[in-house]
C-alpha cells in the first residue's frame, strides 16, 4: 500500500493546486517510477486536453489546449477508461507524434492512466520510463494513483472556476 501521507499534507496546505501537483508527482515516482510525468486534462465532448504539469516544463511545458486524434490511445484510455500501455518506442510511435522527443529524453515507454471522476474521464497521469519498463506489476499499482490524480483534476477545477469570477 502506497504512504498517501505526504500527498494528503501537500492537498490540505496552501498554494494550491502546485502542491498537490508536485506532491502526486513523487507519488508516482514512489509507486511505479517515472522519467517523466505530466498530468493533462481530457474533454471528451470537445476532444482537446490541455498539460497542467509537468515534470519536465523546459521540453513539455505547461500550455494551452490541443485537439487529441482519435486513436488507439484515445479508444482505450478514453472511451474504455483503461490504462494504456506501451513499452517500446515503436508502439509509442503509432499513437504520439513527438515520439521522436520522447526518445530523445531517454524514454521508450509509457502508462497512460485515465482519471475518472463522476463517470467521466476529466484527464490522464502520463508516466514515461526506459524501454518494457511497465510492467504488469507496475501497471497494476498504477491504479492506487487514480484517487490522487483525481484529486488534482478537482482542485484544477476549482481553480479555473476561481479566475473565472
Amino acid at each position: 500500500m502506497p504512504d498517501y501521507t505526504a500527498f494528503v499534507e501537500a492537498v490540505a496546505a496552501g498554494g494550491q493546486p502546485d502542491k498537490a501537483y508536485a506532491a502526486l508527482e513523487k507519488l508516482v515516482k514512489d509507486v511505479v517510477g517515472v522519467k517523466l510525468f505530466t498530468i493533462m486534462t481530457s474533454d471528451t465532448t470537445d476532444k482537446v486536453s490541455e498539460r497542467i504539469y509537468s515534470s519536465m516544463p523546459d521540453v513539455y511545458p505547461v500550455s494551452g489546449t490541443k485537439p487529441y486524434n482519435e486513436t488507439e490511445w484515445s479508444e482505450i484510455t478514453l472511451n474504455r477508461k483503461e490504462t494504456f500501455v506501451a513499452n517500446t518506442i515503436e508502439d509509442i510511435a503509432k499513437v504520439f507524434d513527438d515520439h521522436e522527443m520522447i526518445l530523445s529524453l531517454g524514454c521508450q515507454s509509457v502508462i497512460n492512466v485515465p482519471i475518472t471522476v463522476g463517470g467521466e474521464v476529466v484527464g490522464t497521469l502520463n508516466c514515461l520510463h526506459d524501454r518494457d519498463y511497465y510492467t504488469e506489476d507496475r501497471i497494476r499499482a498504477a491504479d492506487a494513483l487514480k484517487l490522487p490524480g483525481a484529486v488534482c483534476m478537482l482542485l484544477h477545477a476549482l481553480e479555473k472556476r476561481e479566475e473565472s469570477r
